[in-house]
């Protein structure tokens, strides 16, 4: 234990003279019952004392408390009735203290009160007196005048008051009779009183019979058999130069130790001038605590000493002589108290575990009580630094621990509380008592999320029930109010069935995707979640996930120009005067997907004659690469590839039928052949051979025939709108574009039909439209904007 600590302590002094302010504000109940009273019995009715219900006596705890923390009473809560827990013997409790009082305490709580009450403890007359020796011996000189008086030895009795011893008497005889005295402490003692003289030579001793009657009904005796030697003259009895010794002992004295010497003197000489020492009137307790040297009259300690037990003595001394001549002295040994008595803590009540977040409420009820006395008794009542409580004196020598303010368990759980009572002696004691107080735990945190947000990626054509991500939260609370529950809560976007797509864990807060996801159709959404926890009333929280869905190369490039999907292939024409580089068309193409996935590039698979075309692989233009010469056949037919930048890469491709002519003025042209045979090529080849060599040839015959007809004809297409109704046909209009960098300078758009009425198959050329669309845009690359092309012309 640590002594004396007092820095950065709060401390309480408890002087125990409070008990004189409690007496005055609470009148002590005095009840009173006789020993060996049996069990059970009833001493007292505390709803009638203290004027309160059975009822509030049980809601407040009632409980009675005792100095020496023992259950002698017992409180019936049901009837509020003080009942006697065991039989109770006085002399064991007190001894030979009158009266003999137990005192106690009713306790009460909520709100604390304390009512002062005492039993006493009435005695019966349970014991018989008894003498120390059942003889003893009286030596008497036979010229002792009348009257003088000899001490005989007591009787001792247990019992007190009218029970204690009351008188002696011995048998009739004519020599003596027994004189009673009263001694400093209350007590009788008898004298032996000489009523007649004595003559040795008639009789040289005498047998009486010594009575001891104590006071109870009927009353209880002892005796003692007394032999009275008589002797010799001896003229001078042994004095002590003190009649009486007051001495002082401290309790703590060591076994052996001094504790007071006498001296007696003798004026005779030889044998009746020797004086020995004897105690006389020696109880059982005196002769095991002291021994006294017959030769130096010196008194020694011989049994600890206990101030708290035994606060005095008194020890009569007799010096004899060698004739048997007596006189006595009396010893008063006072026992000094030293600090030898720790302080004690007696724990009342304990509330444990606390609930946190409550308001200032009593945790603890003790008694402090140090059995030393004075200064050495007092005490100083202290709890240590840095814990939210406080220590407050209570009526006598209770204290109360209470809370200092709220506990908040998910700061501290658990307090260690170290109560420290220091008393004020020299060297002072400490006594320390820990108590562990736990606190409890209410629902006042709600789950946190470890984000306030969350982004989770999955691709699409996911496998159903996919795990995507986890969302976690945690609670500061414990047991049920910290277990939580993950719930859906809803979508961003109210039209977006969030539950046809998500599922949760509501364990673990695992997510995962129920079917398979598109990112053509849906490419993000976003919705909340709730965790929730199972306290009572239940605390929860929120989180916005925000579900990315990335892209799968699922899709294949779509050419959107030339259309792929007609009965009818579609037909690029071509003039045959057309410089290298010319543009032919533009293949435009689209890719659903997304990012690297929707990059195109195209590629010229297939050609009638591979040398005369060229793609951009950026922009899908075809050019030409060389002048057409007379050998080039008049049809061509391109096989186009357009691939996307997945992995793997998808691809499409694409036909084009390129048909060259001499000139837009050309009056006929062979029909193209919609659906054919690729065996049959070289023979269609040869045909168009055929027939372009006709038409050179009757070009240059008639060329000055038409010369002033063409002229004409143009003067006519001035004058007509450039609208060309369709007829039906296998050949479809479509729009053709010539760009500067063909052999015009400037870029036309020219609508060409096909007559379909016509066995000659004739083309129909109408006015040239000037476009309002630029053509700067053709040279634009794959990273302009993947997603929006553009259709050449159109």
């Amino acid at each position: 234990m640590k002594i004396g600590r007092e820095h950065s302590q709060r401390q309480v002094l408890l002087i125990f003279l409070l008990l004189g302010v409690v007496g005055a504000v609470w009148e002590p109940r005095h009840y009173f019952v006789m020993e060996e009273t049996s069990s059970g019995t009833v001493l007292a009715d505390l709803v009638q004392d203290l004027g309160l219900g059975a009822a509030e006596l049980a809601a407040r705890g009632a409980q009675v408390v005792s100095e020496e923390n023992e259950l002698r009473l017992q409180l019936d809560l049901q009837t509020g009735k003080l009942i006697l827990n065991e039989k109770l013997d006085r002399e064991e409790l007190c001894g030979p203290t009158e009266p003999c009082v137990i005192h106690f305490q009713v306790l009460l709580k909520m709100p604390l009160e304390i009512f002062q009450a005492e039993l006493q403890i009435g005695d019966i007359n349970d014991h018989s007196p008894e003498f120390p020796e059942r003889e003893m011996t009286v030596k008497i000189i036979e010229n002792s005048p009348v009257g003088t008086a000899f001490l005989l030895k007591t009787a001792q009795d247990l019992d007190v008051g009218d029970n204690s011893i009351q008188n002696y008497t011995i048998g009739t005889n004519p020599h003596f009779h027994v004189s009673i005295r009263n001694r400093g402490d209350g007590r009788k003692y008898p004298e032996l009183v000489l009523d007649k003289e004595l003559d040795r030579e008639e009789q040289t001793d005498f047998r009486l019979t010594l009575t001891a009657l104590d006071g109870g009904s009927p009353p209880r005796t002892g005796t003692s058999q007394i032999r009275i030697i008589v002797l010799d003259v001896n003229d001078n009895a042994p004095e002590f130069a003190q009649a009486f010794y007051r001495v002082q002992i401290l309790e703590d004295s060591p076994l052996g130790s001094l504790v007071a010497k006498v001296s007696a003197k003798d004026l005779d000489t030889g044998t009746n001038g020797e004086v020995s020492y004897a105690l006389f009137h020696s109880s059982q307790e005196m002769s095991k605590t002291f021994e006294l040297n017959a030769l130096s009259g010196e008194v020694h300690l011989i049994k600890a000493l206990d101030f708290e037990t035994i606060s005095s003595y008194e020890l009569d001394i007799e010096a004899s002589d060698g004739g048997g001549v007596t006189g006595k002295c009396s010893v008063s040994i006072q026992v000094v108290d030293v600090n030898d008595n720790y302080p004690e803590i007696i724990i009342s009540s304990l509330i444990n575990p606390l609930p946190e977040n409550s308001p200032e409420i009593e945790v603890a009820l003790f008694r402090v009580r140090d059995r030393d006395s004075g200064e050495n008794g007092r005490t100083v009542c202290s709890i240590q630094d840095g814990v939210p409580f406080t220590l407050e004196p209570s009526v006598e020598n209770f204290y109360r621990l209470m809370t200092d303010g709220t506990l908040d368990r998910e700061i501290k759980a658990e307090y260690n509380i170290t109560i420290s009572v220091t008393d004020l002696g020299t060297p002072s004691l400490t006594t320390q008592h820990t108590i562990t107080v736990q606190v409890s735990d209410i629902n006042d945190n709600a789950p946190a999320f470890t984000q306030t947000s969350y982004t989770m990626f999955i691709r699409e054509n996911n496998s159903p029930a996919l795990h995507i991500g986890t969302i976690s939260a945690t609670d500061s609370d414990s047991g049920s109010n910290a277990h939580i529950a993950y719930s859906l809560l809803s979508a961003e976007n109210p039209q977006l069935a969030l539950t046809s797509f998500i599922s949760i864990n509501a364990d673990n807060g695992q997510l995962f995707a129920l079917r398979a996801l598109d990112y053509e159709a849906l490419q993000t959404f976003e919705f909340h979640v709730g965790a929730t926890d199972r306290g009572s009333p239940a605390l929860s929280s929120q989180a916005l996930v925000h579900v990315v869905v990335l892209d799968d190369n699922d899709n294949a490039p779509f050419v959107l120009y030339p259309m792929q999907n007609s009965s009818a292939p579609c037909t690029e024409l071509l003039p045959r005067a057309a410089e290298p580089g010319y543009l032919v068309t533009k293949v435009v193409a689209v890719d659903r997907d997304s990012g690297q996935n929707a990059w195109l590039s195209f590629q010229l698979l297939k050609a009638t004659e591979p040398g005369l075309f060229s793609v951009w692989a950026h922009n899908g233009e075809v050019c030409t690469t060389r002048l057409l010469s007379e050998r080039d056949v008049p049809k061509h037919r391109l096989v186009l590839l357009v691939k996307d930048n997945g992995d793997p890469p998808r691809s499409a491709s694409v036909t084009l039928h390129v048909l060259v002519v001499d000139g837009f003025s050309q009056p006929y042209l062979p029909l193209p052949e919609v659906r054919h045979d690729p065996s049959q090529e070289d023979d269609l080849l040869t045909l168009y051979l055929v027939i372009a060599l006709a038409s050179v040839s009757s070009l240059f015959l008639l060329s000055m025939l038409l010369f002033v007809g063409v002229r004409l004809c143009r003067r006519a297409r001035e004058g007509t709108l450039g609208v060309c109704s369709m007829a039906e046909g296998h050949f479809p209009g479509h729009l053709v574009d010539i760009s500067g960098a063909g052999t015009l300078s400037q870029s036309y758009q020219y609508e060409v039909c096909l007559t379909g009425d016509s066995q000659s198959n004739e083309f129909k050329f109408l006015k040239p439209v000037f476009s309002g669309i630029a053509d700067q845009n053709y040279g634009r690359q794959l990273g302009d904007n993947p997603f929006s092309p553009s259709i050449l012309g159109m």
